[in-house]
């Protein structure tokens, strides 16, 4: 059964395009990056974030993530209505992915990104062990 159902995820067995088939939209990684930099969100959260997803999509890719072991999402304690979303081990492991990312950026991109991502990319190059750490256990 399992391998059914990766057949239907996965395009091909390499690494990266199977990569790419779980969170290579343009909004799953983002998705990541809001859950690993605050921590627990509602959907509200992340409709609010500064590249404005749609609702509907935010749904469709909090569903998806969900499904696939990245994300968890529980009842909030005070309001039947609200869901909370948090990373699991899966999605925290995503984070040094991200990590690279910053380094490119601040290397590429570097008139456009903001001077706290230079900084986090700086630092990354300082000392990549000692700041993902930080960032892995708050």
């Amino acid at each position: 059964m399992k391998a059914k159902k990766n057949k239907e995820i996965f395009r091909s067995n390499c690494p990266v395009s199977s990569l790419l088939d779980m969170v290579g939209d343009k909004w799953s990684l983002l998705i990541v990056r809001e859950l690993v930099t605050y921590g627990e969100r509602t959907f509200k959260d992340f409709t609010q974030i500064n590249e404005k997803i749609s609702t509907a999509r935010l749904a469709d890719r909090l569903s998806k993530l969900e499904s696939l072991g990245i994300l968890t999402k529980s009842n909030h304690p005070t309001n039947k209505k609200v869901f909370l979303y948090n990373a699991t081990k899966k999605g925290m492991d995503l984070v040094p992915i991200l990590l690279e990312f910053f380094i490119w950026s601040n290397k590429y991109l570097n008139d456009h990104i903001s001077e706290d991502s230079k900084k986090l990319a700086e630092n990354l190059i300082k000392d990549r062990e000692g700041t993902l750490n930080k960032i892995m256990n708050p």
